[in-house]
């Protein structure tokens, strides 16, 4: 297999990746035949995948705006995966000029590309660290320049907690960013679940299968194993409800029925 030349050396082009499966999902370039044909395999079981990240990412969007129409000028978010069209600092910085952005992924590749599309981003930056280990995410350079921790912070868990095995605490994990974030921030977060996807467990789980095998477990919650995140914040309404359903723009019910898969939330810090 021929390595392209926007391919980090270091990474191994024979096994998949979800990030960059992710980017497949969304029509992006930047993934190879692995990822493609894992992905494909996914889709055998859930053709709806594509769908599911496109309500993921007008989520996040819809939420980032929300975000910036509170006043809030800092974002960080974990997991951001390989930049794409729409991405926050896009977002936010249009919303409030000045805002300021820090992308954390432990994928090579997206760390590679988010450095590339923020080259010349003075109010952006990128960290290469893993929502496991909060502390190395804190008191990384680009955080600690561009991240004030005593004013208000959005912070972006969309789409990763469901990759996190609870042998790896992910609420632990959640709890430890929650208190190094001062009042009035905010945590925007989406996961996956069996519960709004219109199709049996049994099939669905094939995809996640998929994963499985893949090295990478995709962890399918319930909703009452998502609100657990939210420990500690007070909920934005409409509260935790199917992506779609998240302050719309426009009517929900338009939208394909595989949008509804899973949950999406904006939390609040007292």
């Amino acid at each position: 297999m021929e390595r392209p030349a926007w391919a980090p050396r270091s990474i191994d082009i024979s096994v998949p990746s979800v990030s960059r499966m992710y980017d497949f999902y969304l029509g992006g370039s930047h993934n190879f035949e692995v990822d493609r044909e894992a992905a494909r395999r996914a889709m055998e079981f859930l053709p709806g995948l594509p769908k599911i990240m496109q309500a993921n990412r007008a989520f996040m969007r819809r939420a980032v705006r929300y975000a910036a129409d509170q006043g809030i000028t800092q974002f960080l978010d974990i997991g951001s995966g390989i930049p794409t069209f729409g991405n926050v600092h896009e977002v936010a910085q249009a919303a409030r000029p000045g805002a300021r952005v820090v992308y954390v992924d432990h994928d090579p590749v997206a760390v590679a590309h988010s450095q590339a599309v923020l080259r010349d981003n003075d109010g952006a930056g990128v960290v290469a660290a893993d929502l496991r280990k909060p502390q190395d995410i804190l008191s990384s350079p680009e955080v600690e320049r561009l991240i004030d921790l005593n004013q208000p912070v959005a912070l972006l868990l969309v789409a990763i907690l469901h990759f996190v095995e609870d042998e790896d605490d992910p609420y632990g994990a959640v709890a430890e960013l929650r208190e190094a974030l001062p009042p009035g921030s905010l945590l925007v977060l989406t996961h996956a679940s069996y519960e709004g996807i219109p199709l049996p467990p049994e099939r669905a789980g094939g995809a996640v299968d998929v994963y499985e095998e893949i090295r990478n477990p995709l962890i399918m919650r319930s909703r009452e194993e998502i609100a657990r995140f939210f420990e500690g914040y007070d909920m934005v309404e409409p509260g935790l409800v199917a992506m779609p359903r998240w302050r719309p723009d426009t009517t929900p019910e338009d939208d394909d029925p595989y949008a509804f898969s899973g949950f999406a939330g904006v939390g609040r810090t007292a």
